[in-house]
């Protein structure tokens, strides 16, 4: 009996130590996923593009900066911070404390990478990615973007170039202006319908939609916080039909907006997690976030739902004919897996083997832009370097991550996984082990 009580009183005396330990480490995690936030809400003083969106409090916002960019300062904050993190990793037992350990870690190796780029200390497109985004993206020759090509040269109709018979057919499905705003509104309001069906959305959560001008890119989501969203489309370009979805999804539902949404309430309010207050742009939680967005167009409108809609909705509400829109849809789905072609364009820029007009042209003769958009799209790269893989990497990753821990015969399981994906603190190395 009396070594029963001694061994009993040696267990609860472990256990409350143990127990002692994981509540520091916590406590750590907490106060070092605050200085990640200060820390990054201080280079965005300097570097415009750092930080997409911060709804975390006011008292972590610098009170001042210095006149010159302080790299080195941030350098060593950062690795400072690596420091401590992974020493709580490697002594937690908690899988929260080390996942949230590891995420922050990660996303402190953007910080690293994006300082030095803006300090102009530059690296190749791939170690660029690997270091910004976790991952590098496959590489294909052009052989492999000419068969695709070829697929499109038995499909479209016409004869000539490519090129200019894919831009033919697109040019029957080009928005009127005056149509702009109901079409995009419908088809925003559809994704968002779907999206209900499955996720119960904060009852406060709204958007505002603009039109602007000038911008590199073709849709914006502005997350403000408090489960609210700006989506900014670029209205200087002609808009082909499928935007109204694939930007509606992309930026809106279940895309960049449902994602901002989840993290803001499942971490940052219910487990008061402070990290998720700050979007870093040039970080991992990019290719999570650029990727599901793409993905959450084939959750949303999976199979042929999409050109279904399209075709019953969004052409009469647009007033355009119908005619040629099964061949046009099929056309995009090639055009899709053609996408990679500009992380080519991407790499042979900033590797110094791809001269601009070079890469006009691979952006006419594979992505199949025309000069408008090529020129866009030049400029998309120009400013925002590696991010381009986020879009079609990204999205594969997540397509495999979802297709492995639901399976493609479940809809529901579909998002369900989906779900957890967006609520969580969910890293590239995670979708890779799923692959």
């Amino acid at each position: 009996m009396k070594n029963r009580l001694l061994l009993a009183s040696f267990l609860f005396l472990f256990a409350c130590n143990t127990r002692q330990q994981e509540d520091t480490s916590s406590k750590t995690l907490h106060r070092i996923a605050e200085d990640y936030v200060r820390l990054g809400l201080a280079i965005g003083q300097y570097d415009p593009d750092f930080v997409d969106a911060y709804y975390g409090p006011d008292s972590l916002k610098p009170v001042s900066r210095q006149a010159s960019f302080p790299k080195d300062s941030f350098l060593t904050a950062v690795a400072a911070m690596k420091t401590s993190l992974q020493e709580i990793a490697a002594a937690t037992k908690e899988d929260t404390v080390r996942i949230r350990a590891n995420w922050i870690t990660k996303q402190l190796t953007a910080f690293s990478r994006r300082i030095k780029i803006f300090s102009g200390e530059l690296s190749s497109f791939d170690e660029e990615s690997k270091e910004l985004f976790d991952v590098v993206a496959p590489a294909y020759p052009e052989q492999h973007y000419q068969l695709l090509i070829a697929r499109l040269d038995s499909l479209l109709p016409g004869k000539g170039a490519v090129q200019q018979r894919f831009q033919e057919l697109a040019n029957r499905f080009i928005i009127p202006k005056e149509k702009l705003d109901t079409v995009f509104k419908t088809g925003i309001a559809e994704a968002r319908k779907r999206t209900l069906q499955h996720y119960a959305l904060p009852s406060t959560e709204s958007f505002t939609l603009e039109y602007v001008s000038g911008k590199p890119w073709m849709g914006y989501n502005w997350y403000k916080g408090h489960y609210t969203s700006l989506i900014q489309i670029s209205a200087d370009l002609r808009i082909f039909i499928e935007k109204a979805i694939d930007l509606g999804c992309h930026e809106g539902y279940p895309g960049h907006h449902v994602y901002n949404m989840l993290l803001e309430k499942n971490l940052y309010h219910d487990k008061g997690w402070p990290e998720v207050s700050l979007y870093p742009l040039f970080s991992p939680q990019s290719l999570i976030a650029e990727g599901s967005a793409n993905y959450g167009i084939e959750i949303a409108f999976p199979g042929d739902e999409k050109t279904i809609f399209t075709k019953n909705v969004l052409l009469p509400l647009a007033g355009l004919d119908t005619t040629g829109i099964d061949t046009y849809f099929r056309a995009l789905d090639i055009k899709g897996q053609l996408n990679y072609a500009r992380n080519e364009v991407g790499r042979g820029m900033l590797n110094g083997s791809m001269s601009d007009s070079t890469a006009v042209q691979w952006l006419l003769n594979y992505i199949l832009l025309n000069q408008e958009a090529a020129a866009k799209g030049l400029q998309f790269i120009r400013k925002n370097r590696s991010y381009v893989i986020n879009y079609n990497y990204g999205q594969d990753l997540i397509k495999a991550y979802i297709s492995a821990s639901a399976g493609q015969s479940r809809p529901d399981g579909r998002w369900e996984s989906f779900g957890h994906l967006l609520s969580n603190e969910i890293t590239p190395a995670d979708l890779l082990k799923a692959k």
